[in-house]
């Protein structure tokens, strides 16, 4: 499996900048899959089923291929049936901030890397919370204009001046709070026979 082909399902560019990291020939494929949520009880669940349905969306027309698929959901503390999406537009970009503000806010991020022709597949979960410190209304208007968070869950962006609104970050890979746990990830591809580093 050395030389299939990899492909990442997703669009979002800082998946791509993870992978970038790695140094690998990757091409991108966008999964149209419908990302609500399915009576699911926990944001663990969610996140596994999507990036395990992204992943598949691409496989089964490239069994070929080493396909792989991430996806976060994130909760606040003793709510983890309570998804925070991505808020899309300032005014929820705002209100989630709010919320978030001087709460400890946890992330589900699963990763799902599939070769259907091996018949290998593999989907895990990992996680990551962050303390917000108590922010006022003009620091989140602030925030949100500069870094335009409108596609992230949790409204911020950690890579950049999204750091500047926590008290403390815990986990154990910060690429999982990004939105794809590489460490995992670089584990994975390692058993398919691909050269790390």
């Amino acid at each position: 499996m050395a030389h299939s082909e990899i492909i990442l399902a997703s669009s979002s560019q800082t998946r791509q900048d993870l992978m970038n990291r790695l140094g690998l020939d990757y091409r991108c494929i966008s999964p149209d899959i419908d990302e609500s949520p399915q009576n699911e009880s926990h944001a663990d669940q969610l996140a596994k089923r999507l990036a395990f349905e992204k992943a598949f969306f691409i496989a089964k027309n490239c069994p070929n291929a080493i396909v792989i698929g991430s996806d976060q959901v994130a909760w606040r503390e003793h709510a983890p049936q309570d998804f925070i999406g991505k808020p899309l537009s300032v005014d929820n970009a705002i209100q989630q901030l709010q919320a978030n503000s001087g709460q400890n806010v946890f992330f589900s991020t699963a990763l799902s890397v599939q070769h259907l022709a091996s018949g290998y597949e593999q989907t895990l979960v990992e996680h990551y919370h962050v303390k917000f410190r108590d922010l006022t209304l003009a620091e989140i208007e602030r925030y949100i204009e500069i870094d335009q968070p409108l596609h992230c869950a949790g409204s911020f962006k950690c890579e950049s001046l999204g750091i500047s609104l926590f008290e403390q970050m815990i986990g154990q890979d910060q690429t999982t709070l990004m939105g794809m746990p590489m460490i995992q990830l670089c584990r994975i591809l390692r058993e398919l026979g691909i050269s790390l580093p």
